[in-house]
């Protein structure tokens, strides 16, 4: 699998698992156990199995340290979606905030001095007995 294949399921992966907050904020402007409700919670609980299968899918091939700090992503997707979907404002420390991810992800991603060398632990450590 391409490296740009990996990193677009590994997008895919978040903008799903984003989706999850617009099921619960769809679910929230219903009455507590109504039909729209719980048909709602079901829904995000549904997008959750999804998002569990592709995290699943996509750690066969990228390193969870380096996936797992994709998941600051999501909040970028959530940000844009809840603005799409409900109105809701972007604010300067919307963007700061997302900016500040986004650098996060490239600073974490630069190649650097010792990028060919990879720590070695020497033995395990021992559980107390």
């Amino acid at each position: 699998m391409s490296l740009f294949a990996k990193y677009g399921l590994l997008l895919i992966c978040f903008m799903i698992y984003a989706s999850t907050g617009i099921f619960t904020k769809y679910a929230s402007l219903y009455p507590f156990l109504s039909w729209q409700y719980i048909l709602s919670f079901l829904g995000a609980i549904g997008v959750m199995g999804i998002y569990a299968v592709l995290w699943q899918q996509v750690l066969k091939y990228i390193e969870l340290s380096v996936a797992y700090m994709f998941k600051g992503t999501a909040l970028i997707f959530t940000m844009l979606l809840a603005y799409w979907l409900f109105g809701e404002p972007i604010t300067t420390n919307n963007i700061i905030g997302a900016a500040i991810i986004i650098f996060g992800i490239i600073l974490y991603n630069l190649p650097t001095k010792y990028s060919d060398t990879q720590l070695r632990v020497r033995s395990r450590p021992r559980l107390l007995k």
